[in-house]
């Protein structure tokens, strides 16, 4: 599992993502930002062998957004915005960075000393952006972002294991109700439907990568009965775990 931190991303082709039941379409010309790690569902809808699909995923540091933010945005204006999860924009200045970003790896002898300049000013950029706002909570401890991304980081390390909304709202000292709306409204999911999506794809990941059958992988991922598990992959992936996996084994060898 990866860690909750907040990142953004760009690419070259074309990409659908899914996150709950939104759908997002990406490619070139946009970038998307998610303030917290997200189950996602992608797939690619534009590549090529003259212009494969190509993507850079850069990681926003919250500690270094929390010192930036303070310069560019007035803070006042935090507490009158809604936080969104994921967001896309066409800014060709940011795409502009992103690329010399590119560049700079690319040369050992600017990396080290111009990176960071790079990844400052896609930060700056971005906090000076329409969807500013939403990155500026992202660097805030007290804001509701970062509190459900603190409880995404334990529901990622810990998704196998029985869990209660009431326990989560109280390791992020919200009420329950408060906690409920802020995750869904960050997620697009109630914190059991993102649990539940968690153990789905881990419990793929299983069966694709080490063979494991679905009885013993719904178990591994924290399912007591192998038949709700089995209705309830069927209904997420849109075919039972022995189908599915099979497809997706084909679907292997025949691009090798």
């Amino acid at each position: 599992m990866s860690s909750a931190c907040p990142r953004c991303a760009f690419a070259q082709g074309a990409k659908t993502v899914i996150v709950g039941h939104e759908v997002y379409e990406y490619d070139a010309s946009r970038m998307m930002v998610f303030s917290v790690a997200l189950p996602v569902a992608a797939q690619v809808t534009r590549a090529s062998h003259s212009e494969p699909y190509l993507a850079l995923k850069l990681d926003l540091d919250p500690h270094k957004i929390a010192e930036l933010v303070l310069k560019v945005i007035r803070r006042a204006c935090l507490r009158h915005k809604r936080e969104r999860r994921l967001r896309d924009s066409g800014d060709e200045s940011i795409l502009s960075a992103a690329t010399r970003l590119m560049r700079c790896l690319g040369q050992p002898r600017d990396a080290e000393l111009l990176v960071p300049l790079v990844k400052d000013e896609i930060l700056i950029r971005l906090l000076r952006s329409p969807i500013g706002v939403c990155v500026a909570q992202m660097g805030f401890a007290e804001s509701s972002v970062h509190r459900v991304a603190k409880a995404i980081s334990w529901l990622r390390t810990n998704f196998s294991q029985p869990m209660k909304v009431e326990d989560l709202a109280e390791l992020v000292h919200m009420s329950v109700s408060s906690f409920h709306e802020h995750f869904k409204s960050v997620t697009s999911m109630s914190p059991l439907h993102y649990q539940k999506v968690l153990r789905l794809q881990e419990a793929r990941s299983l069966m694709l990568s080490t063979m494991m059958d679905a009885g013993t992988a719904s178990l591994q991922v924290g399912y007591l009965s192998v038949s709700q598990f089995s209705r309830e992959y069927s209904r997420f992936f849109g075919s039972a775990p022995t189908k599915d996996i099979a497809r997706l084994r084909n679907e292997n060898r025949s691009y090798a």
